[in-house]
């Protein structure tokens, strides 16, 4: 892989900025223990990346505290949001106070990480491999387990949280 020797010009970047907005995608909340506290942050930018064995990628900004609790080895969840969990979402996207402050947040630990109650979608892992990827890094994961509850998705597209219905 190689860097790109400037910068993209600020129509570039709005125009990625546009193109982006267009593309659905899952959100989660990928979250781990440290010190015996349960830590978590949204993510959009979360995809299977391998089948055997079994990994995920996840893109954390690199101001994340999250990403500071994480190195290799250390495991995280993730939780894989529905539709009826956008509050949710927007509490762990929120930087400032601990977003499991509160008795209003059921978890539980599981794997090593805080496993969100009511979510539809669970994947204990461990992180493989941190990777540089511009404002963002890139963790690879070990799925160690997974489980699922059948529920419509929640989606961020165009800017909003929505879902997906098959056809």
């Amino acid at each position: 892989m190689t860097a790109l020797d400037h910068a993209p010009s600020a129509p570039v970047t709005q125009a990625f900025r546009e193109v982006m907005a267009g593309v659905a995608t899952p959100v989660s909340v990928v979250t781990t223990l440290a010190g015996g506290r349960p830590h978590g942050t949204t993510v959009s930018a979360f995809t299977s990346l391998s089948m055997a064995p079994p990994m995920v990628l996840v893109s954390l900004d690199r101001r994340s505290r999250l990403l500071a609790l994480l190195d290799d080895g250390t495991p995280f969840g993730l939780n894989v949001l529905g539709v009826g969990q956008t509050d949710l979402a927007l509490r762990f996207a929120r930087s400032g106070p601990d977003s499991f402050a509160g008795d209003d947040v059921a978890w539980s630990a599981e794997a090593g990480a805080a496993r969100l109650a009511g979510s539809p979608g669970w994947l204990a892992c461990r992180v493989a491999r941190l990777v540089d990827g511009g404002d963002h890094v890139i963790v690879l994961g070990d799925v160690l387990g997974a489980s699922q509850e059948p529920a419509p998705p929640l989606t961020y597209h165009a800017r909003r949280f929505g879902t997906h219905a098959a056809h």
